[in-house]
């Protein structure tokens, strides 16, 4: 009697574990048709160019004279949508390109290495091919920091200023103690089994901008959540996360060029001092010292200070470009 229950319950816990791979099947199969047809739906927004055999996403607004490149913090699925109360307000004086690297927003995923070096020349081929003229100013959030200190040292020529939102420096990790974040690869199949779907429909808040009510629209909140499910934890994202040590390893003794003006927003909450006598301020400062051209600017908000300071960004931004104007460009 006692093994027909125990063989009872076995079928039952199989026929369980049947029905939960089942369901978890058809959910990944109806989410990667959905996904197909919400490409198709929604086209990209701004100009796709061929980038070693695939399509980069370029999105352009603003004519003035001054081009600001907005590069986008690890992550981010969709930097042209969560970009857009920075680059509507900026665009009023400048013009504005937001660029999505391989495996963010409209753009394609790639093979080849997530290193400094490819990305960097992704992004300055992309620009090319788009036909968006520099000088530069770049103004990198969070991870792009890290690119836009490379592509300033190895093309000196190319960059006018840089300006970094919260931006990632190389000593920043080892200034800190620690080591760079690392994620495993399996989280890779987090958008093509559906994952990332069932997460953009039950907590969107975990990646959606805290934002006041009508920074964003509807539609754009809408096509957040719909980019996240595509892009959510791919494999470029995993495989650049997992670069970030090894590139700030062979970024350690890299600053900014010495004639380059750069500027940088910090939360203020960064001027905290640790137990160890260190703070995100004083490191930006440390970083900034050598530079007479140099500024640093705090405010109230969070990482993603453009999703809620971004006219007293834009402000800051004009002000900054106007003041160095007339300096020559890096040798």
């Amino acid at each position: 009697m006692k093994t027909k229950k125990i063989s009872r319950s076995l079928r039952v816990l199989r026929n369980a574990l049947l029905a939960m791979v089942t369901v978890f099947v058809m959910w990944a199969v109806a989410s990667n048709v959905t996904t197909a047809y919400e490409q198709k739906k929604y086209p990209a927004t701004g100009q796709l160019v061929e980038v070693d055999g695939n399509h980069m996403h370029i999105y352009t607004k603003g004519n003035g004279e001054n081009t600001v490149i907005l590069l986008s913090g690890l992550g981010t699925a969709a930097p042209v949508l969560d970009f857009e109360p920075l680059l509507n307000e900026m665009s009023k004086k400048n013009k504005v390109v937001v660029v999505e690297l391989f495996g963010y927003g409209w753009s394609d995923r790639t093979e080849k290495e997530r290193t400094v070096e490819n990305i960097t020349e992704e992004i300055r081929i992309a620009l090319q091919k788009a036909n968006i003229e520099g000088p530069y100013i770049l103004m990198p959030h969070s991870i792009s920091g890290i690119y836009s200190m490379y592509y300033a040292n190895k093309y000196p020529e190319e960059i006018k200023a840089i300006i970094g939102i919260d931006p990632t420096l190389p000593k920043q990790f080892d200034y800190r103690g620690d080591s760079a974040p690392t994620l495993p690869n399996l989280i890779g199949l987090a958008a093509p089994t559906g994952i990332t779907r069932l997460i953009s429909s039950l907590s969107p808040d975990i990646f959606l901008p805290s934002a006041a009510d009508a920074t964003y629209s509807e539609e754009n909140m809408k096509m957040l959540k719909t980019l996240f499910a595509w892009n959510g934890y791919n494999k470029n994202v995993i495989a650049e996360t997992n670069e970030i040590q090894y590139t700030v390893d062979k970024m350690i003794d890299m600053t900014f060029p010495s004639d380059l003006p750069v500027m940088i927003f910090t939360p203020e909450e960064n001027k905290v001092i640790d137990e160890d006598g260190k703070s995100k301020v004083i490191y930006y400062q440390a970083q900034l010292s050598h530079g007479s051209s140099n500024k640093l600017v705090t405010l109230d908000g969070g990482h993603y200070l453009h999703w809620t300071r971004y006219k007293e960004m834009s402000q800051y931004v004009n002000e900054f470009v106007e003041a160095h104007q007339r300096l020559p460009l890096p040798n």
